[in-house]
């Protein structure tokens, strides 16, 4: 396919800037707090047998009432037996904001991986990229003791850091991390600041491996009390890690989506996932998963006959239609950008005409996209 095709209108008031929440305010109407509700967002939902779109919830005939779907309804799709893949990556604060020496222009440091614990190495993104030269050292605190020197040049806006901190490691962690703030896409950052209710709502609420640059977003629509709620029924759950990296929203710069190159993220698929996930399999149960980076996971670690098995190692699995998905039939994920590589996983997996039709009525009816934004469910039928 080509990228034209997934070119689409996209009204910049319809991008998420922050979770669904209800706000409070004082008798001059300022807002003075705001509470969140994670699971409260609008869900859509696709059959992709029979190419129906759901958006309403139905009345006691079964027709379509007036109020939408949320997301707490999506325990309604699925029976006792069947599996959710949840991806348990842990986002860390990566992005800071430092100084350069002498000049003392402010630069953004966006951390994306540590490369040598000993000698406190991370490979990092930089910008205004043109200033920072291999010498140069940024400070990070007026009087604190975070110093970083740059050692090396490795992509146009990539460099290699040794910060100059001299004491134990988890101190230097809890240190640099400690002047970091949500890793939030650049849409957001570029509309307002991130604040520390980012850290919280940026990450999933079963997030338990550190690793992350960017939070599977799919999974951020699960609250405490929908987790519950499948426990009840019976539904299944299984937790593999996969490290999301910025490679989702490199823009494809090629017409033939042939030729875009993924960048790798780290996954890790355990024994036990891939017991839980194999045995509702074979007991012909849903296995849906949750968000593009499990998929793209999976799908890296899935055999010919359809078994997830262990994997421990790298992917950079570009999914576009056409494209038979071999493990899950059904799939949770955003309303995503236009031309962005997420939405061409989830239309290979639900079938290119009914997702840009699904996306076309998300648009006409306002759903919100982006991380922050409304939930689509894919299912069979």
């Amino acid at each position: 396919m080509k990228l034209s095709q997934f070119k689409f209108k996209l009204p910049e008031e319809q991008i998420a800037l922050e979770p669904p929440c209800i706000e409070f305010t004082d008798d001059d109407g300022n807002v003075v707090e705001k509470v969140f509700h994670r699971d409260e967002c609008r869900l859509m939902v696709i059959h992709r047998k029979s190419q129906k779109i759901e958006m309403f919830k139905k009345d006691e005939d079964g027709d379509d009432t007036k109020e939408y779907l949320t997301f707490r309804d999506v325990v309604n799709y699925f029976d006792e037996g069947d599996v959710f893949v949840f991806n348990d990556t842990k986002v860390f604060p990566a992005r800071l904001y430092g100084t350069k020496e002498k000049t003392d222009a402010k630069i953004e440091v966006f951390l994306l991986r540590e490369l040598n614990r000993e000698q406190r190495l991370w490979d990092v993104l930089v910008e205004p990229a043109r200033k920072i030269r291999i010498g140069n050292k940024l400070f990070f605190e007026d009087d604190g003791p975070m110093v970083a020197e740059v050692i090396d040049n490795t992509t146009s806006r990539g460099r290699t850091l040794r910060f100059l901190y001299d004491c134990p490691h988890d101190e230097f962690k809890a240190e640099l991390f400690g002047l970091g703030e949500a890793p939030l896409p650049r849409y957001i950052i570029d509309k307002r600041p991130a604040t520390p209710d980012d850290m919280e709502n940026f990450q999933t609420i079963y997030a338990k491996h550190e690793g992350a640059v960017t939070a599977p977003t799919s999974g951020l629509h699960f609250s405490r009390e929908v987790m519950k709620i499948m426990e009840i029924r019976g539904i299944h759950k299984a937790f593999i890690t996969a490290h999301c990296g910025l490679g989702s929203f490199d823009p494809i710069e090629v017409e033939d989506l042939t030729k875009h190159k993924m960048n790798s993220e780290q996954i890790i698929i355990g024994k036990e996932a891939c017991d839980i996930v194999n045995k509702a399999k074979a007991e012909e149960h849903r296995v849906c998963v949750v968000g593009i980076t499990t998929a793209r996971a999976t799908e890296t670690a899935v055999s010919t006959d359809g078994q997830l098995k262990e994997y421990d190692g790298w992917t950079n699995k570009f999914i576009f239609p056409p494209y038979d998905y071999g493990l899950a039939n059904s799939m949770i994920a955003n309303f995503y950008h236009p031309e962005s590589t997420m939405l061409m996983a989830t239309a290979a997996f639900g079938g290119y005409d009914i997702v840009m039709e699904g996306y076309n009525e998300a648009v006409k009816h306002g759903y919100k996209f982006g991380c922050y934004g409304d939930a689509l469910l894919i299912v069979d039928d």
